[in-house]
């Protein structure tokens, strides 16, 4: 792993979700691997203390008072950021923890924006528990981004794993809305966002975008819908315009093969599940949730708060430590 200027900043997420105990699992996994880069949890010291000694986790908790600590308090075991806390209640959310989750994600946007923080990396909230509290947001992701006083577009979501790169150019909306949503702009501005983050973050000086049909066999000629015709393919030829090596519009059934994915770099989905079924079948446990086109870098692992399981043992903590070490790694690559 390279090396970090500035401590990440890690959120605790909802302290009754699975969080604290895959961050503990993260820790322990990268430290014995040699790999944990100077990082910190903001707030949360007895939430961690109380899952580690339920779960038997060998992590010593250090507190920190300020996120500078954290480059020397790492030698000694997870550096905890002290000040915010609230009690452990696995599978049972409840305001106070909310709150909890809240601050953490409030403060660790503010240390990566300052520049404290080499960048941030989130782990699960519940969005209802949340707007119980107060909350605004479809989610983190555009938190993030009005954080950042950019519009929410120019957040893109890029689910990464070690064999695929996914983005969906639509999200959280139903199928139905899907066609009525696309267009060449949204396309293009997206696309642009992706090659950019790429090689910025990446280190790919040339990235390869391969984009999705909608319709099944790309519309069949027009048979099965003319989005491809009408929407995708004059966006593809405009993105060849500007210098970016985008290619496509490529049948959905064909785009996830191991062949396929040896020719691009980051392949863009039509819809939500079109891009994140792939990367969940391949990447189920190290899959990460990279946020492009913010000036912070921003990752989170691929899954959610599981109330179901959290407190027993259950939860992997692959993709928690795939996205702190890829934000590690993102941050190196941004000197």
């Amino acid at each position: 792993m390279n090396s970090v200027r500035a401590p990440l900043a890690i959120t605790l997420g909802d302290p009754a979700g699975i969080g604290p105990e895959v961050i503990l699992g993260a820790w322990a996994r990268l430290r014995a691997e040699g790999r944990f880069p100077p990082a910190f949890v903001v707030g949360g010291h007895a939430v961690l203390r109380a899952a580690a000694e339920a779960l038997g986790v060998d992590c010593p908790l250090v507190p920190i008072a300020e996120p500078g600590e954290a480059q020397f308090a790492c030698g000694a075991g997870l550096p905890v950021m002290a000040g915010l806390d609230a009690r452990w209640t696995p599978g049972e959310p409840a305001p106070e923890g909310a709150k909890l989750a809240l601050a953490s994600l409030t403060w660790a946007t503010r240390f990566a924006l300052s520049g404290v923080a080499g960048g941030l990396v989130t782990a699960p909230v519940a969005k209802g528990a949340l707007a119980a509290v107060g909350w605004d947001y479809p989610g983190q992701t555009e938190f993030l981004a009005d954080a950042c006083a950019l519009p929410y577009r120019d957040a893109v979501m890029m689910l990464a794993g070690p064999s695929l790169r996914a983005v969906p150019l639509t999200v959280h909306v139903a199928l139905a809305e899907v066609p009525e949503l696309l267009s060449i702009d949204l396309i293009v501005h997206k696309a642009r966002i992706v090659a950019a983050g790429l090689a910025r973050d990446f280190g790919i000086a040339a990235p390869r975008l391969a984009v999705a049909a909608l319709n099944p066999h790309a519309g069949e000629g027009g048979q099965f819908g003319d989005e491809e015709a009408r929407i995708i393919t004059p966006a593809i030829a405009a993105l060849q315009a500007e210098g970016i090596d985008a290619v496509g519009p490529v049948p959905g059934d064909a785009l996830f093969t191991p062949r396929a994915r040896a020719t691009y770099d980051a392949a863009l989905a039509m819809y939500h599940d079109q891009a994140l079924i792939p990367l969940k079948a391949l990447e189920v446990d190290a899959g990460v949730n990279v946020t492009l086109g913010l000036p912070i870098i921003r990752t989170s692992p691929d899954h959610g708060t599981a109330f179901d399981i959290a407190g027993r043992g259950m939860a992997d903590p692959g993709a928690m430590a795939a996205a702190i070490a890829m934000a590690a790694d993102m941050a190196a690559a941004r000197g």
